[in-house]
């Protein structure tokens, strides 16, 4: 259970030109502000490029979200759908070990993973193309033993044909995901006992094992040479998007307020004042913070110090004008509201304690966060 970046890491990461295409696509599906959303598909697609997930791929995901690289990493740590160490080049073999797959015999499946690449699990084999690990259900207990190879469920399998499975990939042939014993779906493996007039669609394949064999990337890595990679709300034709415009900084409802009175006709012994609405009106007021148009001859403090900015909302503080903690420290309510509102990260200096961090960092006192952190 313990899950820990790699201790051999690459230099670095950089997503092919057709998956940073299709990367900046999911991104372009939230809003403004929103971007972190798109995290689990890019770690995704960044696994499937390289086959595992490397500390320069966490950090080339955050930068491009604008995440601290700690947020990423309590997402890669959190699902067992990222591999954090290197895998088999052809394939990484899950195994469900849970109660319906391992009375139908997925004890027989591992121990062929044991035999014909690693008696452990996570080791890669001895010719480097295979990897494998026991997992938690799989939801395909109908058609139990399973296990989930790269993006496809192969199930109904023995040990017969898991081993003519692992052979045919060895040799560098495509298998043909879905049950092995050719049942079309998961209706029951012998005579039809219900629904016995049930013909079937005519389909040679069901839908899932179709657009496998239509795609033709069943343990192939997807690294957009091979399968188009579609983004349909952003253009059409597989030309590439076109990254969103930015937005222009959220208006407060004080600003809001102000613009409404100041387009508003002026009164006249007849006419009846506008009423603002009372969120407005209880709004709190925004006052600029003191900025500067450089850090001092000192230098500029490290601002990643503080709990919860990351490199990229140092980069936009530092452009806003903030380079030292006793800046920070001296903000009041007032100042806090107009930074919230351009960063567009609302609610996140009073949650995460900027300034209360920065009145201690700026007397040259240390945090339990900036510890950590100063290690790391």
């Amino acid at each position: 259970m313990l899950r820990r970046l790699y201790h051999e890491q690459p230099a670095s990461f950089a997503f092919t030109p057709a998956n940073l295409a299709w990367a900046e696509g999911q991104i372009a599906k939230y809003p403004e502000g929103r971007q972190a959303s798109a995290v689990i598909p890019l770690l995704w697609r960044a696994q499937e490029q390289t086959g595992w997930l490397t500390k320069p791929a966490l950090e080339t995901v955050a930068d491009m979200l604008g995440m601290p690289y700690i947020r990423v990493l309590e997402v890669a740590t959190f699902y067992f759908m990222f591999q954090l160490a290197p895998v088999g080049s052809v394939a990484h073999i899950q195994v469900c070990g849970t109660t319906t797959c391992m009375i139908c015999g997925s004890g027989d499946i591992i121990s062929v993973c044991k035999e014909k690449i690693s008696p452990t699990p996570h080791t890669v084999s001895a010719d480097g193309k295979f990897s494998w690990e026991e997992v938690e259900c799989l939801g395909a207990c109908a058609n139990a033993p399973m296990a989930q190879i790269g993006k496809d469920y192969y199930e109904d399998l023995t040990a017969e044909n898991f081993s003519k499975l692992l052979d045919d990939m060895a040799a560098g042939n495509v298998p043909l995901p879905g049950s092995q014993t050719g049942r079309f779906s998961s209706e029951p493996a012998g005579e039809l006992v219900t629904l016995a007039e049930y013909k079937g669609t005519g389909a040679q394949y069901n839908g899932s094992v179709q657009r496998a064999v239509d795609i033709g990337d069943t343990i192939k890595r997807i690294d957009g040479t091979e399968v188009p990679l579609l983004t349909p709300w952003i253009s059409k034709g597989g030309s590439k998007p076109t990254p969103p415009k930015p937005a222009a900084p959220a208006k407060s409802a004080v600003q809001q307020a102000a613009e409404a009175k100041k387009a508003a006709p002026k009164a006249t012994p007849k006419a009846v004042a506008p009423k603002v609405d009372a969120a407005v009106a209880d709004a709190p007021a925004q006052k600029k913070p003191r900025t500067m148009k450089a850090p001092r001859k000192a230098g500029a403090d490290d601002l990643k110090m503080l709990k919860g900015v990351g490199p990229k909302l140092e980069e936009t503080l530092n452009a806003m004008g903030f380079w030292h903690f006793d800046q920070i420290a001296k903000w009041t309510a007032e100042e806090i509201e107009w930074v919230d509102e351009n960063l567009k990260f609302k609610g996140r200096i009073a949650r995460d304690g900027w300034v209360d961090q920065a009145k201690i960092l700026a007397a040259g006192g240390s945090t339990e966060f900036s510890k950590r952190a100063k290690y790391d």
